[in-house]
């Protein structure tokens, strides 16, 4: 199991600057991956770049790009040229979003989102391949058979024919269809107690594919709060575990919500939505039991967070990719340090 990080995206509370310094410190204790998100303000394509830039050995990885953001194409041209400009240190992470961002921001129908996940796929590895680009799907004709169009292919040539794509899926059809189709899995609120539950429809995705498990990376990104006092550390976390069970999409249609009601927390998580899309965020924050997010994230002192680095490596996790809750960069700093000594500890990489 190798370290990874997550810097999410862009906030009011958050520089550039600030991540790139995390990353390229991320870089020189020999992390694995740095990530960058997007949802509807910083994109995560320019942050990598940028960041790829002014690094040596980190891979840059999009966690997620977009689906209803950009063609297929369009998709596959900036993989292949991040991927070109890092020496080959590009990884892809690609998530349809949901309804809301996808209807709202972007004018992208959301309805079946497993077919057109699967259609693009296809179509980005026609691209990265050098392949002539044609394709007639349910999603996507290429080119239109009506037009002046011609199959096309890559323009130029990149350092590698396929790039590792990575799928983040959060309900069962979405992760077999990540083990059928993709190199590796971005989980959220992996709980290592209930690897079996997630991992089996991994399992089912890649034997559609005549594979098994050997060569697919599971990469949860995982809150970290280092110090010795639980319940404050669970208290930094709050926010953003309300924010997803309980406002990252409407009451009919919350996959994060769905996840904490399969993790055994119907309840709870009923309570928690409630609350916040009623706007009452603070307490649907505090109504969010301490069970979920011990279980979910790496809250403790150094010998603690080694503890949890195995068992998240006994859970099949491949790349471990830590989001350190802190209010500022040498915090952060600090927190990627002990990290990286926990893991040597914990004898993982052995």
């Amino acid at each position: 199991m190798r370290l990874g990080l997550s810097l999410g995206y862009q906030t009011s509370w958050s520089t550039p600057a600030d991540h790139l310094a995390m990353a390229q410190e991320a870089d020189r204790l020999g992390y694995s991956v740095v990530w960058a998100a997007e949802a509807y303000g910083s994109d995560s394509p320019s942050m990598l770049a940028w960041i790829a830039g002014q690094t040596q050995s980190i891979d840059v990885g999009a966690a997620v790009m977009q689906i209803p953001a950009r063609s297929p194409a369009m998709t596959a041209m900036t993989a292949a040229t991040i991927d070109a400009l890092s020496g080959g240190r590009f990884r892809l992470g690609l998530g349809v979003s949901g309804p809301q961002v996808s209807e709202g921001w972007h004018g992208v129908r959301f309805g079946k989102p497993l077919g057109r996940t699967r259609e693009y796929v296809d179509i980005v590895r026609l691209a990265v391949a050098r392949k002539p680009v044609a394709y007639d799907g349910e999603h996507y004709t290429l080119p239109l058979p009506d037009g002046p169009g011609k199959a096309l292919r890559l323009g130029f040539h990149p350092p590698r024919e396929r790039i590792p794509i990575y799928l983040a899926a959060v309900g069962p059809k979405n992760l077999e269809l990540a083990g059928e189709i993709a190199d590796g899995w971005l989980a959220i609120f992996y709980a290592p107690d209930a690897a079996g539950e997630y991992l089996q429809h991994i399992e089912r995705g890649r034997a559609k594919s005549g594979a098994g498990l050997t060569g697919f990376d599971v990469a949860p990104t995982v809150p970290v709060v280092v110090g010795d006092d639980i319940a404050a550390g669970a208290d930094q976390i709050r926010p953003y575990t309300a924010l997803y069970v309980g406002g990252m999409g409407s009451r009919e249609q919350n996959f994060y919500n769905q996840l904490a009601v399969r993790m055994g927390y119907a309840d709870a998580a009923k309570e928690i939505q409630d609350l916040y899309l009623d706007r009452k965020p603070r307490e649907a924050a505090a109504a969010i039991p301490q069970d979920f997010i011990t279980r979910t994230a790496m809250i403790g002192p150094k010998a603690r967070i080694t503890e949890r680095i195995r068992e998240y490596a006994a859970a099949g996790v491949g790349t471990l990719s830590i989001s350190p809750y802190v209010g500022d960069l040498e915090s952060g700093i600090a927190t990627l340090r002990t990290v990286a000594e926990a893991y040597e500890a914990s004898g993982v990489a052995e």
